[in-house]
């Protein structure tokens, strides 16, 4: 552990004073118990730092969520190895992927029913929607929207563990109307603070209290999203799978059974737990559960490796762990100091679509991920190692 105050518990080793003032900020509030963690790859967020346990009494803050509630992760180990992969075309794959999965901010699908298992998904967010009053009126598409990856740090990859096996891997939330969701109640939580005359030390703590409509509605809401963005990655990943498999000479139609193993998991959502002897709204924001024996994904940046854990349970770090490498430069930063001809090099070895699109998401924007995991060796168990031989991103 880094820098360690009653209540803020810092696990990066590798910090900026900025990122630690906002995560002060965050700790400062009064409804905290019993402390803040921040995790290795913490850095400087828009609302709040990004990679900040939070753990609340009777409120929640809803920008500390964030804009894309229930961002996670999804792994499938498959029957296949590397030896199984050498020789055949990745363009080829990826050209099928990209076919099958819309990428990018606002591209979604453009009909519904173009694969058989999308439609029960769609049921069962529908009578969620429909039994929690979830009002999704400034969302009229979002059932195109399901199976979509998104922009930024959203990826899709193949992958090969240190056992030589083949894995589909894929980052991804709850899109545009996990967006809509976490706009509406954050204007709630900034407009009630104002209306009550509270002055906070930034407007990202803004926050909702436990017993008020506000709070059940954005409850409910968040809940929804969270399931959105768990059925998202499944959807792409069942895509992803039926795209591999047809890559591989299997029929689509059999691409169950070349699943031998599947890993889920969120890093951007608020659940109840217990800390310190008491039931919390735990926020995870860019941190993923870690209670004991929890297995969990870790991914590094794009061009690096990857990690399977299984959580220690670590109660200082609220049984959290990070999400992933963490930005060490901003991304006008980043496009400022690094090339196309950049790129290309830090990915020589993977099969991606070159263009400039992606410079901000190049590796050396990222922390190291080696230090990220040294500084989370007590929060996880290292289970597997994966470094990707595809990736795709959307712009």
């Amino acid at each position: 552990m880094g820098t360690t105050t009653d209540r803020l518990v810092n696990f990066a080793s590798q910090v900026d004073e900025q990122t630690i003032r906002q995560a002060e900020q965050t700790a400062g509030m009064p409804f905290v118990y019993p402390h803040v963690a921040l995790m290795p790859d913490a850095h400087f967020g828009m609302r709040s730092a990004v990679g900040t346990v939070i753990p609340t009494l009777g409120a929640v803050m809803p920008a500390a969520v964030g804009v894309d509630i229930g961002c996670g992760m999804a792994a499938v180990r498959t029957d296949f190895t590397e030896a199984d992969i050498v020789g055949r075309d990745l363009t080829v794959l990826r050209d099928s992927i990209e076919s099958s999965i819309p990428l990018s901010p606002g591209r979604y699908n453009r009909r519904a029913d173009r694969f058989p298992f999308t439609a029960g998904r769609i049921e069962v967010l529908e009578l969620l929607a429909d039994d929690d009053g979830v009002d999704l009126l400034h969302s009229k598409n979002w059932r195109l929207q399901l199976g979509t990856l998104g922009g930024g740090n959203h990826f899709i990859e193949l992958c090969i563990d240190d056992r030589g096996r083949v894995w589909l891997f894929l980052h991804s939330g709850s899109r545009g109307v996990g967006f809509k969701i976490a706009q509406r109640h954050i204007r709630t939580a900034q407009q009630s603070m104002r209306r009550r005359g509270i002055e906070l030390p930034n407007r990202g703590l803004a926050y909702l209290e436990e017993g008020t409509d506000e709070f059940d509605t954005y409850l409910r809401e968040l809940t929804w999203a969270q399931r959105f963005a768990l059925e998202n990655r499944a959807e792409m990943t069942d895509r992803f799978r039926q795209a591999f498999a047809h890559w591989m000479g299997v029929d689509p139609a059999d691409a169950e059974h070349i699943e031998k193993e599947r890993v889920l998991c969120h890093h951007n959502y608020t659940r109840r737990e217990r800390h310190g002897g008491k039931e919390v709204w735990l926020t995870r924001k860019g941190a993923i559960d870690a209670h004991e024996g929890v297995a969990g994904l870790i991914p590094g940046s794009m061009g690096a490796r990857s990690y399977i854990v299984r959580g220690k349970g670590n109660p200082d770090a609220l049984c959290s762990a990070p999400h992933g490498a963490g930005r060490r430069y901003s991304r006008t930063q980043a496009r400022k100091l690094f090339t196309t001809d950049d790129l290309a090099a830090a990915m020589t070895g993977v099969e991606y679509r070159h263009g400039d699109a992606w410079v901000d998401e190049i590796p050396q924007a990222y922390k190291d991920i080696d230090v990220v995991m040294a500084d989370a060796a007590g929060l996880v168990e290292v289970t597997g190692e994966l470094r990707q031989v595809l990736n795709v991103k959307g712009t």
